[in-house]
């Protein structure tokens, strides 16, 4: 696949292919480009509604000219303390933030996701993200209290009294146990219509299709939620045999989500 940059007219070539509803893949392979570049290109630029390709050029070049004034002078930038390549991480972080939009996350609430996800410490101040990003602190607040709602942020007060919002080795554990009771609401949401549209009619059946589907999907989820969740964190087995003292930055004794333990 040719590397580089998208050209002036590749990004034509792409508002093309989206106005006649061709596929990301379909688009990338006409293009001899990696299919996740197009997705990238496009979810980063308006998605596939709103993409523009001479607004996408122009974002495109004022993002570049803005790391290359960022950039030190002289005979070249010194190598991170981190080891790590800024414009790889940022590739990467923009990467995971199309995926998460594709998921159905709003962009901003996938782009403090992501910002977390990536931290070493695993958490943020609110101020740390408004300048991480580059946003107001009200579409930070908004995001983080969408997350919360999922079990996909965590919130505390630090030594200092400032509110962290992280994310920790149980993150997607409570994101899922989230999902399987969306669930559950869903399967006794359809059985309520069930009795409010008559057992016998077409539309109570289809809805207590939906809550059986529903019922099962839900149990499903909790149940390979705890086992996986207890594989993850067994306690490694030392040479004696004997259970290993627990870690804490391996996340031992993570509290269950809000409200207490998950009912089986």
């Amino acid at each position: 696949m040719p590397g580089g940059r998208l050209t002036q007219q590749e990004r034509q070539q792409i508002a093309l292919g989206l106005a006649d509803d061709l596929a990301y893949a379909e688009i990338a392979r006409r293009l001899d480009r990696p299919t996740s570049t197009i997705t990238r290109e496009v979810m980063r630029n308006g998605g596939p509604a709103a993409y523009r390709a001479d607004l996408a050029h122009r974002a495109t070049e004022r993002r570049a000219h803005r790391r290359k004034q960022a950039a030190p002078r002289g005979q070249g930038a010194p190598v991170p303390a981190d080891g790590r390549d800024d414009e790889a991480v940022r590739e990467y972080e923009e990467a995971f933030t199309t995926l998460l939009t594709q998921q159905g996350l709003p962009r901003m609430t996938a782009r403090v996701l992501t910002c977390l996800f990536i931290a070493d410490a695993g958490s943020l101040t609110a101020a740390e993200l408004v300048q991480r990003l580059q946003v107001s602190p009200a579409s930070v607040s908004k995001a983080i209290g969408f997350l919360e709602g999922q079990g996909l942020v965590l919130r505390k007060r630090d030594e200092r009294r400032r509110e962290r919002y992280f994310v920790d080795d149980d993150v997607w554990y409570r994101s899922t146990i989230a999902s399987a009771h969306g669930s559950a609401r869903i399967a006794e949401t359809a059985r309520q219509g069930v009795a409010v549209l008559g057992r016998d009619s077409p539309a109570a059946a289809r809805l207590e299709n939906i809550a059986r589907f529903s019922d099962f999907i839900s149990e499903s989820i909790l149940r390979a939620a705890e086992q996986v969740r207890e594989i993850l964190h067994a306690k490694p087995v030392t040479g004696s045999g004997d259970p290993a003292e627990p870690d804490a930055d391996r996340g031992e004794g993570v509290p269950h989500p809000p409200g207490g333990p998950v009912e089986r």
